[in-house]
């Protein structure tokens, strides 16, 4: 372990958080790209069949959760 000098220790550190900011990044922006469609979609006059679909299913899976609830 001599060769492992200070100098090669910074830089693993730098590497393994630039790599890290970096894959943060990517998630964020593809996170607001999608963030972006559905609210151009949510305020569009025509709703797309995609948005309708998941918008049954949220309605659904709230009918279910208001059952469980009203039968405790």
């Amino acid at each position: 372990m001599e060769g492992f000098t200070p100098a090669a220790l910074i830089g693993l550190c730098v590497g393994f958080l630039w790599g890290i900011g970096c894959s943060l990044a990517i998630l964020y922006s593809i996170y607001l790209g999608g963030y972006r469609k559905a609210i151009k979609d949510s305020l569009a006059a025509e709703k797309s069949p995609r948005y309708l679909e998941t918008l049954r299913k949220i309605e659904k899976r709230r009918a279910k959760k208001k059952a469980r609830a009203a039968q405790q």
